[in-house]
């Protein structure tokens, strides 16, 4: 009787204290509100941060650099570079990027292709080329395979920087070095040189003996990211990936032009036998600033 009189006694407590908790759950107000503390005294009003430090507010940036395409099947470029910016705040600027092609350096694919292409065209078993595989490559190929290389001359490309990240990086815990990471974007205009048009019957003449080439101007997008290490007050060290992606014909082979969608080799160059490119390149540069003073925030 004890312990039924117990458990009978815990029940109803149980069910008296659910009870409480669902009446004041009931009478809570449906929108909590809170009361605005203002702050008072000597940071009253003060910002984040502090004698922050300006690298780019207010300042030229002119940054001679050298890059590098990336990824390159049949010729690799570097260029010498320059860029000039304006920063009107620390965080965005305008300005140009500019560079010249100044070395063009064939692949190993490139060198292996011309050496089974001599080996073809020096068999003496085939002098008129009445092999299939020397047939297949008349329009393709020429005495040197290297020569016929689309190359990337010259890229000029206005750009936008915005710089949403800055602040310190440690070395070794115990030196510390101011950092920003920035992206850009514009567009680029790109000096090419390809492998000129040509098709059978016209003043161009037989593709099979033309392999002249031919310069152009190609536009297209460019954007990427960057890495700034001020190294004092008036310079920095950065680094850059920067992509342009464009069609062009970079080993001058006869591709397209002919079938359906014209997917085909047509015997034709032209510009169906441009291909797209994810064309990348990586930048070093030594960025100095005018005036060589940089402002500090109050």
């Amino acid at each position: 009787m004890m312990g039924t009189k117990t458990t009978a006694s815990r029940t109803k407590r149980c069910l008296l204290a659910a009870l409480t908790a669902t009446a004041a759950l009931a009478t809570l107000p449906e929108q909590a509100s809170a009361q605005e503390i203002l702050l008072t005294g000597p940071l009253a009003g003060a910002p984040a941060v502090r004698k922050l430090r300006l690298h780019r507010e207010g300042r030229f940036e002119v940054a001679p650099n050298v890059s590098f395409t990336l990824l390159d099947e049949y010729q690799r470029t570097i260029f010498a570079g320059l860029r000039l910016n304006y920063n009107f705040t620390d965080w965005v600027a305008l300005g140009v990027w500019g560079a010249y092609g100044a070395v063009q350096l064939p692949t190993g694919l490139s060198n292996e292709i011309q050496d089974v292409n001599e080996a073809r065209k020096n068999n003496p078993d085939d002098e008129n080329c009445q092999n299939l595989n020397c047939k297949l490559t008349l329009v393709n190929l020429g005495e040197d395979f290297t020569e016929q290389l689309g190359t990337l001359d010259w890229v000029a490309a206005p750009q936008i920087t915005i710089v949403p990240f800055r602040g310190k990086l440690a070395l070794f815990q115990s030196v510390f070095v101011d950092a920003d990471l920035y992206f850009f974007g514009g567009p680029a205009f790109v000096g090419v040189t390809e492998r000129a048009d040509c098709a059978p019957g016209n003043d161009s003449g037989d593709c099979t003996n033309s392999f002249d080439m031919a310069s152009r101007v190609a536009i297209a997008p460019t954007f990427g990211l960057g890495f700034s290490f001020y190294v004092n007050k008036w310079s920095a060290l950065g680094f850059e990936w920067r992509g342009m992606p464009f069609s062009w014909n970079a080993p001058g082979f006869d591709t397209a032009g002919g079938g359906q969608d014209n997917e085909f080799p047509d015997n034709e160059i032209s510009k169906e036998d441009r291909q797209f490119k994810f064309n990348s390149v990586m930048t070093i540069s030594y960025n100095i600033y005018f005036p060589m003073e940089y402002t500090i925030s109050e």
